[in-house]
């Protein structure tokens, strides 16, 4: 959990944070099938010059049934990628700067004032 009893000052209590491994193995899941449609895309687009005339066009109707399936796939990702991105701003914007903020500017005054970092 992320709280003021966590350490983070002006963090709501009870907003979590929590480790999802299911999520990093839809992810690996995801990379594995995305791999396996570029692989077979790639096989098709190799084997294009070999096939026959007449079934060009059943060909060509699998590559852009891959295609579609790998764009899918990007889109669900960067869709997925802009709710993590929201939710890990919403996290921050619940947590109080203020302390380290000030901290930073007393270090940074006296660099400049003495000269030498941290005294």
């Amino acid at each position: 959990m992320v709280g003021t009893s966590a350490g983070l000052l002006g963090a709501k209590d009870g907003v979590g944070m929590v480790y999802s491994p299911r999520r990093m193995e839809d992810r690996g899941r995801q990379q594995d099938d995305l791999e396996e449609n570029v692989g077979e895309l790639e096989k098709l687009t190799d084997s294009l010059d070999d096939v026959p005339e007449d079934e060009l066009v059943g060909a060509l109707n699998e590559a852009v049934g891959l295609l579609a399936e790998i764009n899918s796939d990007i889109e669900g990702r960067l869709n997925t990628a802009g709710d993590e991105s929201r939710e890990i701003g919403d996290l921050l914007g619940q947590v109080d700067f203020g302390p380290f903020d000030e901290a930073m500017e007393n270090h940074e005054h006296r660099e400049r004032t003495t000269g030498e970092p941290g005294t």
